[in-house]
């Protein structure tokens, strides 16, 4: 199949060229263009499906196209390995679907051309991103990727906290392009290539013959995150996500179903580099659970459902960067997929809530009473941490050697206490059993899909442990009181919700804490104009 790399690149090119046609001549015929983003999308979404089959049968695919020798050596063709296949997989998925609601949603817009323009650009540069074979070509995507990100999200201009919201998310952007460049320099300097195939070789190297943990690799690894920080909203640079939300519906589903996890791929995609440094690690542990406490907190005070639905991004992110700190990358990639196809469902369907609320406003519906006491917690509880150990040993995964295994089997077994606590608590017997069966079915399907996800990408991620520190081991204690905390609070808001030290907690969380006000100061001193109301 040697036609198979340059076809992959055909729908990332096409996109980009549809890029280059002017706002005006766009506008004056956007169905034609809708038909052919859609097509473009399609094509792209059958193309990756067989480049996986070829993975899987006869390896990964790299090819180069053209190669440029002054005043840096660098190529430029394509990398398509188990990591990249799954992403292209769900990239075009999601692309094709949010295209087509777009053809509908946005029909009679007068700028609807001009959208089909900017959203192509944006997918070109998206999948042009996940095929790239070296960190100057994910670098250039990466930076496209964002301008049209921001021409969407003002696409309507007239709304003044859009253009507000899409200015601080311009400038947070660019913070992460310093984070990134200053990485890749460091990276060529240090390994002499910018090429993926090169600098993972070196990084092996580096893992089976020395100390990894020197100040190069270090500073790499560090700078690498930061960067994959600002572009998956992350704390402190999280602020913009929930801001964004005055975009088109199309706009929010691309965002949190496909770009915001630009920065888990640029972490999964370079774990044997970042996996060189530990404090990098444990960085991304630590800020991941913070930031998944935070959005898990704050999700709960709001009254939007899509600011609702951006805090749960925030929180499903920083919990997928949790789990590439503890170096969990298969777990991380499996989250990715799972979280990018229900969000892009959630927000492609918040606009109906309304319809289905007032068509199911003449239906009496008299749900279960409930009494959560904690003989049914108890209950829940040894059920869970029957369950999940149990199944997990069943299918030949080892949580306990599993990078992650701890914290991961952890989140199942609270998130399925939470769903038998509530099913107990109905005193139904019925629901009692077909709780448990479900909770069973629920961790059959997930750890057959982990191993499904693991078999693809083993070539592709980095498998290389470092001896646990104190420090890493403070962070592993840290993230697992943050998820416990999240499960007591989500349990007790209601019973506690009238002592005034939980009101006024509600009070901080619904105004997110107060972490935006100085990326709102910045964003008012840079462009000079205060921030519009809301």
């Amino acid at each position: 199949m040697n036609w198979l790399p340059a076809a992959l690149c055909v729908a990332p090119v096409s996109f980009l060229v549809v890029g280059l046609i002017p706002s005006r001549v766009a506008d004056r015929s956007p169905r034609p263009l809708g038909f052919l983003a859609a097509i473009l999308a399609g094509s792209s979404l059958f193309l990756s499906v067989v480049a996986a089959i070829r993975i899987l049968t006869t390896g990964p695919l790299d090819a180069v196209f053209l190669r440029w020798t002054s005043p840096l050596p660098v190529t430029f063709g394509l990398h398509v390995d188990g990591v990249a296949v799954v992403m292209l997989t769900l990239i075009s998925f999601i692309a094709l679907v949010i295209i087509r609601f777009s053809s509908r949603s946005l029909r009679g817009d007068v700028h609807q051309g001009k959208f089909f323009r900017w959203i192509s650009v944006t997918l070109g540069a998206t999948l042009l991103m996940v095929l790239s074979r070296n960190l100057v070509m994910f670098t250039g995507a990466w930076m496209l990727t964002s301008l049209g990100l921001h021409q969407l999200l003002i696409h309507y201009p007239e709304r003044t906290w859009a253009v507000w919201a899409a200015r601080k998310k311009f400038l947070i952007s660019r913070l992460g392009d310093v984070f990134l460049v200053a990485a890749v320099a460091l990276a060529y300097l240090n390994f002499g290539t910018t090429e993926y195939t090169e600098m993972f070789t070196a990084a092996d190297r580096i893992h089976d013959e020395t100390d990894p943990g020197n100040l190069s690799t270090t500073l790499i690894g560090t700078l690498f995150v930061l960067g994959a920080m600002t572009k998956s909203a992350q704390f402190p640079f999280h602020s913009w996500l929930p801001d964004t939300m005055e975009t088109p519906t199309p706009v929010s589903a691309l965002m949190h179903a496909g770009v915001i996890n630009a920065g888990g791929f640029l972490i999964i995609r370079l774990s044997p580099l970042v996996s060189l440094s530990p404090i990098a690690l444990d960085l991304l542990a630590l800020i991941g659970g913070a930031t998944a406490v935070l959005g898990s907190v704050v999700m709960l005070t709001q009254s939007s459902i899509k600011r609702s639905l951006a805090y749960s991004t925030i929180a499903q992110m920083g919990f997928m960067m949790l789990q590439c700190g503890l170096g969990a990358f298969s777990a991380a990639l499996l989250h990715i997929v799972a979280h990018s196809v229900y969000k892009a469902h959630a927000f492609l369907r918040c606009g109906s809530v309304l319809d289905v609320a007032q068509s199911n406003a003449s239906v009496q519906i008299n749900p279960p009473a409930t009494d959560r006491s904690l003989v049914h917690l108890a209950g829940a509880v040894a059920i869970a941490c029957v369950i999940v150990p149990g199944i997990f040993h069943a299918v030949g995964i080892d949580l306990l050697n599993k990078p992650g295994g701890v914290v991961l089997g952890l989140v199942l077994i609270l998130a399925l206490t939470q769903f038998l606590w509530n099913a107990f608590a109905t005193r139904i017997l019925g629901l009692a059993v077909r709780g448990i069966a479900t909770a069973c079915l629920v961790t059959v399907a997930y750890s057959v899909a982990f191993l499904a996800m693991d078999r693809v990408v083993v070539s592709s991620i980095s498998h290389h442990t470092l001896t646990p520190s104190p420090w890493d081991t403070a962070v592993l204690l840290l993230a697992v009181h943050g998820l416990i905390g999240i499960f007591a609070l989500q349990a007790l808001a209601g019973p506690l919700a009238h002592l005034p030290w939980m009101r006024a907690l509600y009070v901080h969380a619904l105004n997110g804490f107060y972490i935006d006000i100085p990326a709102r100061r910045l964003t008012a001193w840079v462009y000079g104009q205060s921030a519009p109301v809301p």
